[in-house]
């Protein structure tokens, strides 16, 4: 279990007002890590630091909005000055545009790629700085089951988080030297704040199933032990890969016709 164990670990989470960026703070605090959360007001943040911080965990929150290039810096420079360093970074702040391809405008697609794909490279690269310099890292890039699978109304969606996925090899390749390791963790159909509209439709959710090998969505708790594995020595030689937790959907697994 030492493997881990991130006790004495500053893992700074992006988009933790809400939704799957607070399942992995909790799982990564319950690890032992300490932890700075994110959001672009981060007086909202106020109720998940008192959580966390009852988990005996030391806390720092402040505001970022990664379509932000000065945000950005700020505030990597703010929980670097609160905890000396940061060990772990989870790309978690994201959005998404649910629109036929024939209706995305151009601020639709500029609001997707600009938070998911740029929001994530640039962060990388704020937090990556102090990691090379101190020799340690652990990088999670947030992608989904659209970096390996396309589906019709995600058309900038799937291209953000697909690029999310060739980022994640290009920087693994260019930062492993210095002891950062950089990997793509890709949840498939979960629930969460952005799609819960379709969750309520239960022919959808039916059909959903029925394409997955297990037979259900995803629950958020079914990503505590993959991010905490990828920010631990458990994944020390692990590095450029896309850890699918989809529950098999991405195998393309259909009912059988013969």
């Amino acid at each position: 279990m030492e493997l881990f164990d991130l006790t004495g670990k500053v893992a700074l989470v992006t988009g933790t007002s809400r939704g799957l960026g607070q399942y992995f703070a909790r799982a990564l605090a319950r690890a032992g890590a300490d932890i700075a959360m994110t959001s672009r007001n981060k007086e909202t943040l106020a109720p998940f630091q008192r959580e966390i911080e009852a988990l005996g965990r030391r806390t720092f929150a402040t505001d970022l909005d990664v379509r932000d290039h000065a945000s950005i810096q700020k505030a990597v420079a703010e929980v670097e000055g609160a905890f000396g360093k940061i060990d772990i970074l989870v790309n978690n702040a994201g959005c998404n545009v649910r629109k036929p391809a024939l209706e995305v405008s151009w601020d639709d697609w500029n609001l997707i790629l600009e938070t998911n794909l740029r929001g994530t490279f640039f962060t990388a690269q704020a937090v990556a700085r102090g990691m090379i310099e101190r020799a340690y890292g652990r990088i999670i890039n947030i992608g989904s089951v659209t970096c390996v699978a396309g589906y019709a109304g995600l058309a900038p969606y799937g291209a953000s988080r697909g690029g999310v996925k060739q980022l994640t090899m290009s920087l693994a390749d260019d930062w492993g030297k210095h002891g950062v390791t950089v990997n793509c963790l890709a949840p498939g159909w979960f629930e969460t704040a952005q799609n819960r509209v379709l969750y309520q439709n239960e022919e959808w959710v039916r059909y959903l199933c029925d394409r997955i090998p297990l037979k259900r969505p995803g629950s958020p708790n079914d990503l505590d032990a993959p991010v905490v594995f990828l920010a631990s020595e458990g994944s020390r030689y692990i590095t450029g890969q896309t850890l699918l937790v989809d529950g098999g959907i991405s195998t393309g697994a259909t009912k059988a016709t013969v």
